[in-house]
C-alpha cells in the first residue's frame, strides 16, 4: 500500500492509499491531493464525455474553483489570462478558462485533464504556481516537464481512463464505516428537456450542462455560474443556498470586471510576476484594499489607475447576461433568483420539488430567465 506524504495535515503522519485505478509518477501526494485528483478527474472526464471535448478543472480543497472545456479565447479574454502570442491547444484552453475562472484561488490548485497532457499543456503548466496534476496520459516529453516543477516535488499521477470504480462505495467516519450505491448517475442534455418557462439556447444548455457536472463534484451546498464554456463563479460548501448564489455571483462579477477597460490597462513595472499581477488585478477589483496592500500595489505598477467607481462597475454589469446557473438542491426561496438576475443570470437548472416552486417560477418570469426543472439533487460531500 503506497503511503501518502501525510493525511489532511502534516501532524498525521500516517496516510496511504490502495488503488488500481491511479498511480503516482512523481512527487510525494497528501491525502487531499489525492482527494483534490479523485474528484478533479471524474469531473474532467465526466464533462468530457457529456460535452465531448477537451475538459480541465482546477481544485482547492476538494472543491473546483473552477472548470471548463475547450471553447477558443476571446482576444480580451487571452488578455485577462495573460495568454496573447501563446499556441493554445483545446487542451490547454480548457484548463486556461478552468484557473482563470478565479484566479486568486487556484493558486497553488491541483490540475486535472481529461486527456493526456499535450505540449502545450504542459508548456502552460510549467509557468504557473500548482501543486500537482491528474491526467490520463502524458505524451511525449511532457512528463519530464512537470516533474521538474517545484524543484522535482510537484505531484504528477497518472489515472487509468478504463478504470470502474465499485457500485458501492464506503468511508470510516469515527470508527463508524458508512456505506452507499456510488453517485453513478451521468448528467445527460435531456436532463434538461423539462423547461419550467422560458427557452434555452444550444449555448446555454452547454453551459447548464457544464454547470450541473462541476456541482455533482463540488462540497454542498453549492451553486454554480457558467458563461461560454466555463465556470465563472462557484459557491461552495455553504450552509444556506442563497449564500451560495450570492457568494458565486460576487465571483462572477468579479470575473466579468476582469475585462473592463481600467482593469485592462493596468500598467506594471517590470519584474512583477505574473500571478502577482493577476492577484492585483483581482484586488483592485474588489477594491477593498488594506494599507499594506495600497503600498504594494502603488510599488507594483508604473501610475496607480483610478478606482472603479460605483457607476462605472454597475455599467459594465449591467452589459452582461446569458450567464447559466445551476444548483445543486431545489431552489427554495425567490430570494436566489432576484439575486441571481443581478449577475446577468439568463438560464437556471435545479431539481425542483420545493413548496415554492411556483413562486419561484414567477420570480423568474419576471426576471425573463428560463429555468429547467432537472429532478435531480447532486449533494457531494
Amino acid at each position: 500500500m503506497p503511503a501518502l506524504k501525510y493525511g489532511c495535515n502534516p501532524h498525521q503522519a500516517q496516510a496511504a492509499f490502495e488503488s488500481d485505478a491511479v498511480r503516482v509518477r512523481n512527487g510525494a501526494p497528501s491525502m487531499i491531493n489525492m482527494l483534490d485528483a479523485l474528484n478533479g478527474w471524474q469531473l474532467a472526464a465526466e464533462l468530457s464525455e457529456a460535452l465531448d471535448a477537451p475538459a480541465a478543472a482546477s481544485f482547492k480543497h476538494v472543491s473546483p474553483a473552477g472548470a471548463a472545456v475547450g471553447v477558443p479565447l476571446s482576444d480580451d479574454l487571452r488578455r485577462v489570462y495573460e495568454v496573447g502570442g501563446r499556441d493554445l491547444s483545446p487542451l490547454a484552453t480548457a484548463y486556461v478558462r478552468a484557473r482563470g475562472a478565479d484566479p486568486k484561488s487556484s493558486f497553488g490548485d491541483f490540475v486535472a485533464l481529461s486527456h493526456p497532457v499535450d505540449a502545450a499543456s504542459a508548456g502552460y503548466l510549467k509557468g504557473v504556481v500548482s501543486d500537482g496534476i491528474v491526467a490520463p496520459g502524458f505524451e511525449e516529453g511532457t512528463l519530464a516537464t512537470l516533474a521538474a516543477k517545484k524543484g522535482g516535488s510537484f505531484v504528477v499521477i497518472e489515472t487509468d481512463p478504463d478504470y470502474r470504480p465499485p457500485a458501492v462505495e464506503s468511508r470510516q467516519v469515527f470508527g463508524v464505516t458508512l456505506t452507499q450505491e456510488r453517485n453513478d448517475r451521468r448528467l445527460r442534455l435531456d436532463d434538461l428537456d423539462d423547461l419550467v418557462w422560458g427557452e434555452l439556447s444550444d449555448t446555454a444548455k452547454r453551459d447548464l450542462l457544464l454547470a450541473l457536472v462541476t456541482l455533482k463534484y463540488t462540497q454542498s451546498n453549492s451553486v454554480g455560474y457558467a458563461l461560454d464554456g466555463q465556470m465563472i463563479g462557484i459557491g461552495a460548501g455553504q450552509q444556506s443556498r442563497v449564500d451560495c448564489t450570492r457568494l458565486a455571483g460576487a465571483k462572477a462579477d468579479v470575473w466579468h470586471l476582469s475585462r473592463h477597460p481600467k482593469v485592462l490597462g493596468i500598467a506594471f513595472r517590470p519584474g512583477v510576476r505574473r500571478q502577482e499581477r493577476i492577484n492585483w488585478r483581482v484586488r483592485y477589483i474588489e477594491g477593498d484594499l488594506t494599507p499594506g496592500e495600497r503600498t504594494g500595489f502603488t510599488q507594483a505598477v508604473v501610475d496607480e489607475p483610478q478606482p472603479l467607481v460605483p457607476d462605472e462597475r454597475a455599467a459594465w454589469l449591467a452589459e452582461c447576461n446569458g450567464v447559466a446557473l445551476a444548483s445543486d438542491g431545489f431552489i427554495p426561496f425567490r430570494d436566489n433568483i432576484d439575486h441571481a438576475a443581478r449577475h446577468g443570470v439568463s438560464f437556471i437548472a435545479q431539481p425542483g420539488g420545493s413548496t415554492r416552486d411556483a413562486e419561484v417560477a414567477e420570480a423568474c418570469r419576471e426576471h425573463g430567465i428560463a429555468m429547467v426543472h432537472t429532478g435531480l439533487r447532486l449533494f457531494h460531500h
